[in-house]
């Protein structure tokens, strides 16, 4: 269990709420969402079933227009036996989990479930993290489940860092959408830093973006 998370039985879990809101990153970013949080102990949380959160969404969903769902949060996988019976059946719109990939193991049971296994790294993780991060990719391959890496730089990032992430997630599936999404004023530095960045990224995995964070509070993660 994460720090601050607050622990309950299996089939109920306290949310933040249950917004709709922009997707800031990876591929689906730019669409609207519902946003399924898990709340910290710091935050006003309400109490949901498995059966009421399916029940929610779906009404949330008969009421308006969304593209998909976004289960995230700092370690939604904490969860997973809860998500696992909530989304049993099949959910009402296609269903993202972002999530750092450091629980393949729990990811294995609610795959059947996910559209798009997102994982998200900043390029200053130690080898651990990173090998624990493409053993999730690489298991979403198997499964057949669409999976993109998305990395939100670091300022400490080295150019060298990053496309070492990118490598070893190529590695793990070369069905891995690699999507990178820089500060806005670094984008537009004299030196054309993305510009050859993404020129060495792409000699060793052909599907590579890089793209501007939507700001907050248009994007909600």
């Amino acid at each position: 269990m994460s720090p601050g998370r607050i622990k309950l039985p299996s089939q109920t879990a306290a949310l933040a709420g249950i917004p709709a809101g922009v997707q800031a990153l990876g591929p689906w970013s730019g669409r609207r969402q519902l946003f399924v949080r898990f709340a910290s102990e710091a935050e006003t949380a309400t109490l949901y079933t498995a059966d009421a959160l399916r029940g929610e969404l779906k009404r949330l969903v008969a009421r308006s227009r969304y593209h998909s769902i976004a289960v995230a949060g700092r370690d939604p996988l904490a969860e997973s036996e809860y998500l696992v019976a909530a989304f049993q059946g099949g959910a009402p719109i296609p269903v993202m989990l972002a999530h750092d990939g450091q629980r393949p193991d729990a990811l294995r049971a609610l795959l059947p479930s996910i559209a798009l296994v997102q994982v998200e790294m900043n390029g200053t993780e130690a080898e651990p993290v990173v090998e624990r991060a493409c053993e999730t990719l690489a298991l979403a391959a198997d499964k057949q489940v669409k999976h993109a890496l998305v990395i939100v730089p670091a300022a400490d990032s080295s150019d060298a860092l990053l496309l070492r992430v990118v490598e070893r997630a190529a590695a793990a599936s070369v069905r891995t959408e690699v999507v990178v999404h820089p500060a806005v004023d670094s984008l537009t530095d004299p030196d054309r830093r993305w510009i050859l960045w993404l020129e060495r990224a792409t000699q060793v995995h052909d599907d590579v973006r890089v793209v501007p964070c939507l700001p907050a509070p248009t994007g909600m993660r």
